[in-house]
């Protein structure tokens, strides 16, 4: 039996993560801070789903909290360990920054300090298509220059990224950062847009359209992300031989590798997506650019695929349906039984 140590479990790329290396077999122990960035009682729905596996445990602190990491990891034993905590967000980090020190790099520090101890197999650690920031070149590829970030938060990305592969390059430990693209689906983030506008649609509220409409994402399902994830770990750096594009380091066991559905989509088709699975029209309030956003990001997905024969392949509009039937079953029919059936 395979061992996974996965720290963000109760968040949402955690849990699906989580919830598919169990069905797989998997021993999985998770880490979570149970932060109140975005509803707490959510976050418990989601690790009370993966407590129903026998195979599942998990330790509840902060990433900061270094020796309760640290005998976290031990305890654990992992032959794998996956990074997906960290405070999220583009825009509160405008406002907090500090948040994003503590959490994402000094966190960070301390998950990679337990894993020397713990010498996994393979450490992959969540990045993002933030980092990009600026860059007019699209499709986006590994090799890019990711130089100018736009939000604190995609600085502390790159930062992760540098910092993963120092770690790698001396002390010889296999690391793989994904960057993922606008990942949603069931079990979404409600700091999200689509958990926010499925909400104020269903309930007859205005929802904010930034930059007037004209944005593009390359919406990724959550399903997708956690499988590419999945395969990834088995595509351990520096075990395997280079492929096309590969950009594994030249000096450390450490590579870069997208993860997105290689299509970019207009915001307004994906508002239309919602539209169209709640049976109800948008009110639309058309604003500015916020500050720290981008207008566009598209992933080039062709080292995953190299690396893993896989793509990730659902259509936007089968995932916001899926999320809105999610929406409407399940999360409104715990938080208020008389708002599922709207």
């Amino acid at each position: 039996m395979k061992r996974a140590f996965i720290t963000g479990t109760a968040g949402f790329i955690g849990f699906h993560l989580a919830e598919l290396l169990l069905q797989e077999g998997w021993e999985v122990a998770g880490y979570d801070g149970m932060t109140d960035y975005y509803d707490v009682a959510l976050k418990r729905r989601r690790h009370e789903m993966l407590h129903q596996h026998a195979r599942f445990t998990a330790t509840e602190a902060m990433l900061e909290d270094a020796g309760a990491l640290s005998d976290a990891v031990a305890a654990a034993r992992p032959d794998v360990i996956v990074h997906l905590a960290a405070q999220a967000g583009v825009r509160y980090s405008i406002d907090n920054p500090r948040a994003y020190v503590e959490a994402n790099l000094v966190g960070t520090f301390n998950l990679m300090e337990a894993a020397l101890t713990a010498r996994p197999a393979h450490l992959l650690m969540a990045s993002t298509s933030s980092v990009y920031g600026a860059n007019a070149e699209m499709p986006y590829a590994e090799a890019h220059k990711t130089d100018t970030q736009m939000s604190f938060y995609a600085a502390t990305k790159k930062a992760n990224e540098a910092m993963g592969h120092a770690w790698a390059h001396i002390h010889a430990l296999p690391t793989t950062m994904f960057r993922f693209f606008t990942v949603y689906g069931p079990w979404g983030r409600p700091d999200m847009a689509l958990f926010k506008f499925t909400r104020a649609i269903l309930e007859g509220q205005p929802i904010d359209v930034y930059n007037h409409g004209q944005m593009w994402r390359d919406f990724t399902y959550v399903g997708d992300l956690v499988r590419g994830i999945r395969l990834l770990m088995e595509a351990v750096p520096g075990q395997g031989p280079l492929v096309e594009g590969d950009s594994l380091s030249p000096v450390a066991p450490y590579r870069i590798v997208n993860i997105g559905n290689s299509r970019k989509e207009r915001l307004e088709d994906f508002i239309i997506a919602i539209e169209a699975a709640t049976g109800r029209k948008a009110v639309r309030n058309y604003m500015d650019m916020q500050q720290g956003d981008v207008p566009a990001t598209w992933a080039d997905c062709t080292l995953l695929e190299r690396l893993t024969g896989y793509r990730p392949t659902t259509d936007m509009r089968e995932g916001v349906a899926r999320f809105v039937q999610w929406y409407r079953d399940s999360y409104l029919a715990a938080a208020s039984p008389a708002k599922a059936s709207q």
